[in-house]
């Protein structure tokens, strides 16, 4: 009797949830109810028009039901919501379908990844995509897998990369169209980072663009001609990116280039490392870039999510990207064409003197990770990080959580590579030894500029 209670609720549950077709998720905002991307929509805000909960009310709210993971790793995933049913990852790949009113588990997809996999900063999955009755999971070990939403039943199963060579993926996947598209972790370990788009029926790659762009590709020239620093720059993906369906132009982070904090081997700007990159949805051909950080010695990764904005600049109605980035500067640019419109800190900052005409910005004398170490904020974790950010429609304020009065001494040390070892090439020691200072930032236009307003609370060290 309780196994055919049980059936009975599965075969509820799933007849009431509707196919997730690209139209509904290019339509998020129609459906506050659910959650059907990483950031609720494609343009990145994280906003939600639901109005149930106040500031009246809010202090009302009782806890209805706890879902206990059966998990040590650290959680950083997303929920996708749909139709009342959860679909949440177990760091590091376990699918978990829930009831979103009583907590109650449909199914679990159990993955084990190779014991290859081992990213430099734990073993987290940020959550899943959805299109039509299938999930799809990033893993560990750097393949792509599709399962079936109603039951769990895995459809297909891909290797996008070798987790011997410390390839791996925490992103969550992105759909676009009929395409999955990804981005490979792994800076701390030699790789040379790519983004890849696969076909959601078949699992079959569609097209790939490598973030350190080879010989005779456009950037290449950013790499010194006389080694091979390029093979093993790092240049990773592991925050997801954000969608334009009017240019059709997909927005990721870069993270830092390889060694991390010892520059001496790979002169120039080392594109496309710490910067964001505009492809064709379609294609992968990139449209633009902007490097946030070039020649990057800071562990300053350019992965967060891209905040895309339509509103009025100068005067004129424009196509915006807000970007808060792990240096210290908040950034607006134009994402059709990529054009820096403005750079401001929103932490300290003492490596950089402000931007030339074009947006580069201009590095103090003598900050770079030496010896003996040098002091450097923001430090190692950056002005922020992994946080997602959020931005109004309704208040005009861009939202984001930060580390303020922080700083790093970055030790510079010689390193080697070596296939799937650390390629680290120093040692970043912070230099707060009671706590750091954790700031919610919001943004506001004032005179045609963004002017930060800050809430502070005090957090432990680490």
């Amino acid at each position: 009797m309780i196994r055919r209670t049980i059936l009975l609720t599965l075969i509820t549950a799933a007849s009431l949830q509707a196919q997730v077709s690209y139209e509904r998720i290019l339509r998020a905002g129609q459906e506050p109810q659910n959650w059907l991307t990483y950031s609720g929509n494609y343009n990145g805000q994280r906003y939600s028009s639901l109005v149930q909960i106040t500031p009246e009310n809010v202090k009302n709210l009782e806890l209805q039901w706890i879902f206990q993971a059966r998990s040590l790793e650290k959680f950083e995933a997303t929920p996708i919501m749909t139709d009342g049913i959860m679909y949440t990852v177990e760091a590091p790949n376990n699918i978990v379908a829930l009831d979103a009113a009583t907590g109650r588990v449909f199914w679990t997809y159990n993955y084990t990844p190779a014991q290859a996999a081992r990213p430099c900063c734990g073993r987290v999955n940020r959550g899943l995509a959805i299109l039509g009755d299938t999930l799809f999971m990033a893993t560990i070990d750097a393949r792509l897998i599709a399962v079936d939403a109603k039951s769990g039943r895995p459809l297909w199963n891909v290797a996008v990369a070798k987790p011997e060579s410390g390839y791996a993926m925490t992103v969550a996947p992105l759909v676009v169209k009929d395409k999955v598209i990804v981005g490979t972790a792994g800076g701390e370990y030699g790789i040379r980072g790519f983004i890849a788009a696969y076909d959601a029926k078949t699992g079959k790659e569609a097209w790939r663009f490598y973030t350190i762009p080879g010989p005779g590709e456009p950037g290449h020239e950013t790499w010194p001609a006389s080694n091979n620093a390029w093979e093993h720059g790092g240049a990773s993906v592991w925050v997801t990116g954000s969608y334009d369906p009017d240019l059709n132009l997909t927005y990721w982070g870069i993270g830092n280039p390889g060694p991390d904090w010892n520059g001496d081997d790979r002169g120039g700007d080392n594109l496309y490392s710490c910067s964001v990159v505009a492809l064709d949805a379609d294609t992968g051909k990139l449209k633009w870039h902007y490097q946030f950080s070039p020649h990057d010695e800071f562990d300053y990764d350019s992965t967060q999510v891209p905040v895309l904005v339509d509103t009025q600049w100068q005067g004129s109605q424009r196509k915006l990207m807000l970007w808060a980035n792990r240096n210290g500067f908040f950034y607006v640019l134009d994402r059709a064409t990529g054009q820096f419109l403005l750079g401001k800190p929103f932490v300290e900052v003492n490596w950089a003197s402000g931007f030339d005409e074009k947006g580069r910005p201009q590095r103090i004398p003598g900050m770079t990770p030496s010896a003996q170490g040098t002091l450097i904020l923001p430090g190692n974790q950056g002005g922020t990080n992994w946080y997602n950010p959020s931005y109004s429609p309704k208040t005009g304020l861009f939202y984001i959580p930060t580390w303020a009065n922080y700083s790093s001494l970055y030790v510079k040390q010689p390193v080697e590579y070596q296939e799937g070892r650390n390629f680290g090439g120093g040692t970043p020691r912070p230099t707060t030894p009671t706590g750091i200072r954790t700031t919610v930032n919001n943004y506001a236009k004032e005179d045609e500029g963004y002017v930060p307003f800050a809430q502070s609370i005090r957090t432990p060290a680490k």
